[in-house]
């Protein structure tokens, strides 16, 4: 899992988490404006467990902050993972 890499898939709104040439997590997103809406994040069948899902959170954050963008969750688990990391909180675009 520590070799699992982050793409930002732009033709399908969505960041991919790679491990060993597979897609095994995906986080949906849409654009608006500077804001990035992050609507849906899913692990593979079989990938679920392995602490995919947050390292996928923390490379799609990591890369939307590098961005420029504020932060919108939609995502429950998105939104989870931000509240349980507060060095995302800054990113989150006030209400």
């Amino acid at each position: 899992m520590h070799s699992a890499t982050l793409r930002n898939n732009s033709d399908q709104h969505r960041y991919e988490l790679i491990d060993n040439d597979e897609v095994v997590g995906i986080a949906e997103y849409r654009l608006d404006g500077d804001d990035i809406v992050f609507t849906h994040t899913e692990v593979g069948k079989g990938h679920d467990g392995k602490g995919y899902g947050s390292r996928l959170a923390k490379l799609a954050l990591d890369d939307a902050v590098a961005a420029g963008h504020k932060i919108v969750a939609r995502c429950e688990f998105i939104a989870g993972y931000i509240g349980r990391h507060p060095e995302f909180a800054e990113a989150l675009k006030p209400r």
